[in-house]
């Protein structure tokens, strides 16, 4: 985590203690959490959404620069495509657990799982667009939202090829909309 600080520091003209690393707030993060803190850098503590931590990396608006923990494939995946379409890069490598998950990477194509992953291992090409609307608030989008007989919605809409970003605010009449379910679970 130290190198990979030191590394963003220097290409964003920043000193480490600059630096803004987000970490999703989880017991098994403890150990990078106290690295962070050594080397200097600020720390962002997230409750939730991961991919959207990721994605934040880069947007300058933000203040967050990288983004550290351990997650899902598919979140990894998902943060790839988001990064791609905003021109962000992103690393990481498998960890499995037992030797099924080892074996299930083998049978998907991968031989080396200790190998760093890079942004065309995840999502080659440019011909990549990501979409997400927010259900619960979040630091990237507002979540839904019921007003009467209206429900509102925010979507992020993004595509690589041709650098578009685009934040939809949606209007979607209920009423119109007669076999939704609405629960408090």
């Amino acid at each position: 985590m130290t190198d990979n600080l030191k590394a963003v520091a220097a290409a964003k003209g920043k000193d480490v203690e600059d630096v803004v690393a987000t970490v999703l707030n989880r017991p098994r993060h403890q150990a990078i959490i106290d690295e962070i803190r050594a080397a200097g850098a600020r720390i962002k503590l997230i409750p939730e959404g991961d991919v959207a931590g990721a994605i934040n990396t880069a947007f300058d608006d933000t203040g967050v620069d990288i983004l550290f923990g351990e997650g899902g494939a598919p979140e990894g995946v998902l943060a790839a495509v988001g990064l791609k379409c905003l021109g962000g890069e992103i690393q990481g490598r498998l960890v499995p657990k037992n030797d099924e998950q080892v074996a299930r990477c083998h049978k998907m194509g991968i031989e080396d799982v200790n190998k760093v992953l890079r942004m065309e291992d995840l999502c080659g090409g440019d011909d990549a667009i990501f979409a997400a609307t927010g259900i619960t608030d979040g630091e990237l989008l507002k979540g839904v939202q019921f007003k009467g007989g209206i429900a509102t919605t925010e979507t992020l809409v993004m595509r690589a090829k041709s650098g578009t970003v685009r934040f939809i605010d949606g209007k979607h009449s209920l009423k119109k909309k007669p076999n939704l379910v609405f629960t408090d679970q």
